[in-house]
């Protein structure tokens, strides 16, 4: 009993030696806030404390946010598909964080459709996901990073766990492969500056903006195109 309590005691000790203190001040950007994780993650860290900076594709989705949060918190729109947008978003944050450094980071993007078989692909499907799962999420990192190391702050990609089977052709199993690359990477670059990075891949959440519905939309949508030559190969039954 007695070398129980001594073990919970030192356990106590050292998680206790991990946890972030005095919140105030510390700054945090989140990426794709409109709903989901990242809007359930900015409305907790608020309340925790800290000076939250939340990223929103949709001015509604950035108006919703407001209304439910404290006054600390801020919202900017991006677009993680445009450069200018970007280039908008970071010199906000830049205004935001009034020389103190950017605490946090925290990349959460999820461009899914469309999916299916890859000879019923073509290299814009591809984009259209890989410019806002990988390509955005990078470029942000990459123009970010000189905030995170002024501040010793830390980056952490949220990435789905469906993205590290890859089940179907698209682009959503290649930019969840591609974050986890790039993340092991920065965090051996990184730590030189003191800036941690850190890979979180969660579990199957049910998305809004993500459902079966859209996906069969997508399917459908990408059989229609099809040259007949390709249809016949695979057959109705296929489909």
């Amino acid at each position: 009993v007695l070398a129980s309590i001594l073990s919970l005691i030192i356990y106590w000790i050292i998680r206790d030696r991990y946890r972030v203190r005095n919140l105030n001040g510390k700054h945090v950007f989140i990426t794709g806030c409109d709903t989901g994780l990242g809007n359930s993650l900015a409305k907790w860290l608020d309340k925790k404390g800290f000076c939250v900076i939340a990223a929103c594709a949709t001015e509604k989705g950035s108006q919703e946010l407001r209304c439910c949060s404290s006054l600390s918190l801020k919202t900017v729109n991006l677009n993680l598909a445009d450069s200018n947008s970007i280039a908008r978003a970071v010199v906000f944050v830049t205004e935001q964080t009034a020389g103190k450094g950017l605490f946090g980071l925290v990349s959460n993007a999820e461009g899914t459709a469309p999916v299916g078989p890859t000879d019923w692909l073509r290299i814009e499907d591809f984009h259209s996901v890989l410019d806002v799962s990988l390509l955005g999420l990078i470029e942000i990192t990459l123009k970010l990073l000189p905030l995170l190391k002024k501040a010793e702050g830390r980056v952490v990609n949220l990435i789905n766990a469906k993205g590290l089977m890859a089940f179907v052709g698209g682009g959503y199993s290649l930019s969840k492969w591609g974050m986890e690359a790039f993340s092991d990477t920065l965090r051996i670059e990184m730590r030189h500056f003191g800036v941690k990075v850190s890979i979180v891949e969660h579990g199957f959440f049910k998305a809004e903006e993500v459902n079966s519905d859209i996906i069969e939309k997508y399917l459908f949508k990408l059989w229609n195109r099809l040259t007949p030559e390709i249809r016949d190969s695979y057959g109705e039954k296929y489909l």
